[in-house]
């Protein structure tokens, strides 16, 4: 592909490229003319070069913002190898290499700069940059800025302010950013003015994609790596202490093996880097402290023994194999204790409920690529909106999965979470459903519901495998304000009504029937509840500094989650509660498992004081009866507690004081019964 003029020889004569790769011309492009620029590539699509290039193009320095010393360095070093007057200010430089960088700039030689974000926090830097004449910001991994993403670094907030500060042109790159992630790298780094954007595909059609159910785990990572051995790879694990136990497996089955985590001292990571970038036939056991920043070009394979956080790391990890163009495999493990372990981790977060519920939406997509019904490499394409053919480059076109008719159990499931108003999560939904006879049941009367012991054709191990595929298909999302309560979602509404039909795979299914129960501290239903009594006790423990049992041992936030104390009386009756403890922390806990406190918006306490209380709370019920439509299957809608607040105040007498409160749409549904309640008021 054609380039910009004065960039082909510059290309061939520095980089040692004939031309460029499909989609870089026109980046390199504007990036030299100076406009403000966003480009979406894909891992190995060569996006340092569409900054490198221009940098060189243009007088003065480019700074570059990349998040990895070693990124940096591997650049840096590639770069003046190839005659170019390149640097870096890290805190790893030796004082001979920050001082060359200084000469090279008094000198009026350096043509690029590269920084990490952190040392943009030192009031020195900002006034520094100013003095050397930068004259273009280039931002490297720049979904960093995104608290969407799932590599956020807080650091990356300050680089719009360094664009304005300077004046100067911002070309940010990414590999992996969806639709939210890149609204807001335009909000945090181009103050929501548009810049070009370059979407170049997310497509690596040398990678071939396969994910399995987790059978004996160990077992299959060693024969996928014994299939392959001689050739370079990533294996990527959950934890820590899974990384140097499946390097060591592998080592004794006559691999040559190593492990990586960040607990590791800092020299120690280097040596695994330096020798798997050197060594071939290395594999690299480690969690994703090895991360961005891999430039090796002839990773042949990645594998993942847990299953990732989201797609958007899932495919930047992937993408770490196969950067020189030939073939390369990856391999995906997951079960139900991953996804056990990703929703807890979403729910013991400290992340707002909007940004959880994002999360648990986010893990759903993910799900739904690990379970999906037909190529893969279609549904990865998909969730970064790009739409593709069957690609006969994965191991669902190698061999499709048998699939059957699963409208009528996804029904069942739906008509039980429709019955129970939303409020529970699977494991009580498939309690009702197989007609379990359990106190919760009882105590609620769910045993005298409609669906009640409807759906006795599936063990319960077999329906927690439905569930799963309905939350892979977006149907259904946890509820973290209702710890863990399945939400139905627009797209579950067309099956329940009967408009719709859906497929489910048969052999997840049939699998979950063998696969032994995992044992937990609680219960599927209370875990959720857990989760939130957990990260409530890990706040209080870090505004206090002490460790977490101080505040709560295990066993105790265990009987918290299981017994649910309704009062303080009843939490005094917890194990390990003592007075003192009760008087300290009892009202937190108890705001968390009976949401009292939360459920009391801050527009309704001020009206308790104007005596117009009671007229919101009887609004509130009438909107919650509301809430999906009179028949109870439409869209779900509500009203802002500031807006209920209003109208309690104003009190509209009509129906045109409601409407123009109201609005439109909320009208149509509320205004009459919102009128009701204020005449019944008087």
């Amino acid at each position: 592909m054609s380039g910009p003029t004065g960039a082909t020889p510059l290309l061939r004569d520095i980089f040692g490229f004939d031309g460029f790769r499909p989609g870089q011309g026109e980046i390199v492009e504007a990036v030299a003319n100076g406009e403000n620029v966003l480009a979406i590539m894909p891992t190995g699509g060569g996006k340092s070069l569409c900054f490198q290039l221009p940098a060189l193009m243009r007088g003065g320095i480019t700074v570059v913002i990349s998040p990895l010393i070693a990124l940096m360095r591997d650049q840096v070093r590639a770069l003046q190898e190839a005659g170019v007057s390149a640097g870096a200010l890290t805190s790893g430089n030796t004082e001979e290499e920050t001082e060359a960088v200084w000469d090279a700039i008094e000198q009026g030689q350096l043509k690029l700069l590269y920084m990490a974000p952190e040392r943009l926090a030192a009031g020195s830097a900002m006034g520094m940059l100013r003095r050397i004449g930068v004259s273009l910001i280039a931002v490297d991994e720049a979904h960093c800025v995104s608290q969407w993403g799932h590599d956020f670094r807080p650091d990356y907030l300050r680089i719009g302010e360094l664009r304005r500060a300077l004046g100067v042109p911002l070309a940010a790159f990414t590999a992996t950013a969806d639709q939210e992630t890149r609204d807001e790298i335009v909000q945090k780094l181009f103050d929501g003015e548009a810049p070009r954007s370059f979407l170049r595909g997310f497509d690596r059609p040398n990678i071939h994609l396969a994910f399995a159910a987790k059978d004996n785990p160990r077992r299959q990572i060693l024969d996928f790596a014994d299939a392959r051995k001689g050739q370079s790879g990533i294996v990527y694990c959950g934890t820590r202490a899974k990384t140097e136990g499946l390097a060591h497996a592998l080592r004794e089955a006559g691999h040559v093996a190593c492990h990586y985590h960040g607990g590791m001292e800092a020299e120690d990571r280097r040596i695994v880097e330096t020798r798997f970038a050197r060594e071939d036939g290395l594999i690299v056991v480690a969690t994703v402290a090895f991360g961005m920043g891999i430039d090796k070009p002839d990773i042949r394979w990645v594998a993942h023994a847990d299953l990732p956080k989201s797609i958007e790391s899932y495919y930047q990890e992937i993408g770490r194999a196969g950067r020189d163009g030939a073939p390369a495999e990856t391999l995906t493990l997951y079960g139900s204790d991953d996804i056990r372990l990703r929703r807890s981790q979403i729910d013991e977060g400290l992340a707002p409920a909007e940004r959880r519920s994002a999360d648990h939406a986010r893990l759903n997509a993910l799900l739904g690529l690990a379970e999906a019904l037909k190529c893969r490499r279609q549904n990865l394409l998909a969730y970064f909106d790009e739409v593709a053919e069957p690609c006969g480059r994965c191991d669902l076109c190698d061999t499709p999965v048998d699939v059957f008719d699963g409208t009528v159990a996804v029904r069942k499931a739906l008509s039980a979470i429709l019955r129970t108003e939303e409020t529970y999560g699977s494991g009580h939904l498939i309690d009702i459903l197989t007609g379990q006879q359990t106190d919760r049941i009882r105590d609620r009367r769910h045993d005298q519901l409609s669906v009640y012991a409807c759906g006795t054709e599936y063990k319960k191990r077999e329906w927690q495998a439905v569930f799963r595929q309905m939350m892979g298909h977006d149907l259904v999302r946890p509820d973290p304000e209702r710890h863990g309560a399945l939400r139905m979602t627009e797209a579950a509404l067309p099956i329940l009504k009967g408009q719709d039909r859906i497929d489910l795979r048969r052999d997840t299914i049939a699998k979950a029937s063998r696969r032994p129960a995992v044992k937990t501290l609680v219960s599927e239903e209370d875990a959720p509840l857990m989760s939130a009594l957990k990260a409530k006790r890990r706040g209080l423990a870090e505004a206090q500094k002490v460790p977490a049992y101080v505040i709560f041992p295990d066993r105790t936030l265990i009987e918290m989650a299981e017994k649910r104390p309704q009062s303080l009386d009843e939490m005094a009756r917890i194990s390990g509660v003592g007075a003192k403890k009760l008087d300290r922390y009892g009202d937190a806990f108890l705001t968390v498992i009976t949401g009292e406190a939360e459920q009391m918006h801050p527009a309704r306490r001020k009206l308790a004081s104007a005596g117009a209380g009671e007229v919101y709370d009887a609004l509130l019920e009438a909107q919650a009866k509301l809430a999906r439509g009179e028949t109870g299957l439409d869209k779900p809608l509500s009203c802002s507690a500031a807006m209920l607040a209003k109208i309690a105040q104003l009190r509209p007498e009509d129906e045109f004081g409601v409407n123009k409160l109201l609005g439109e749409r909320r009208a149509q549904r509320f205004a009459a019964a919102f009128l009701d309640v204020l005449r019944g008021a008087g």
